[in-house]
This record gives C-alpha cells, structure tokens and sequence, in this order.
C-alpha cells in the first residue's frame, strides 16, 4: 500500500473585519446590549463571517466615552468584499437611526499573518 499526501496550502488566509467604536457614556451599557442581542446577530446571519469577537480597549481616556473593537473573522476577501457590498450600508444606516451621533467608528481590515 501506498503512502497517500495531502498537500496543505502553507498560509490559510483569514480576513478580519475590524471595527473600532467609541460610545457615549450615557449609552454604554445600552449599546453594548444592543450590538450582542441585535446587530452582531444580523451580521452574522449574513453567512459571510465565521465568527467574532468583541472587547473594551483598555488604558484609554474615557471622560468622552468607552472604546469598543469588535472583530469579524471571515476567510476569503470575497466574503468579505460580498458583505460590504450587499450588507454594510443598510446595517451602518440602522446604526446610525437607533445611535445618531453618540458614537464614532472607524473600519480596518486586516489578514491574519501564520
């Protein structure tokens, strides 16, 4: 019997969809609920991030607000080319009519390097 070979690609390649948001004090606890129970869920329900996480930026001055990053894990810049495209506008548009102007955000995007 022969011995079989499976060539694995070197580098598998996963994209993050970083998001950076500062949020007024007032709301913190409001909003956070709202991105875990309601938001977050509808991006993930589009199918093209796998996962994500959320954290609280630490030694940061928060006499304007709390800084939060969440984090989308997807594994092609298709999917995530695809999200942006077909989602990304109506989801923000929400955001911004529950939210207004009590929060910031900025976008990055990022591949994980192994």
């Amino acid at each position: 019997m022969g011995l079989l070979v499976i060539s694995l690609p070197k580098f598998i390649i996963m994209i993050v969809y970083n998001t950076t948001i500062k949020v007024s004090l007032h709301i913190a606890d409001e909003w956070v609920a709202w991105q875990k129970q309601e938001h977050i869920p509808e991006i993930l329900a589009t199918k093209l991030f796998d996962d994500y996480e959320m954290y609280r930026l630490m030694e940061q001055d928060e006499e304007d607000g709390i800084t939060f990053t969440i984090q989308y894990f997807t594994t092609s810049k298709e999917r995530y080319q695809k999200y942006i495209s077909s989602f990304a506008g109506v989801l923000r548009e929400k955001a911004f009519a529950k939210w207004g102007n009590q929060f910031t955000a900025f976008r990055t995007v990022m591949e994980a390097v192994k």
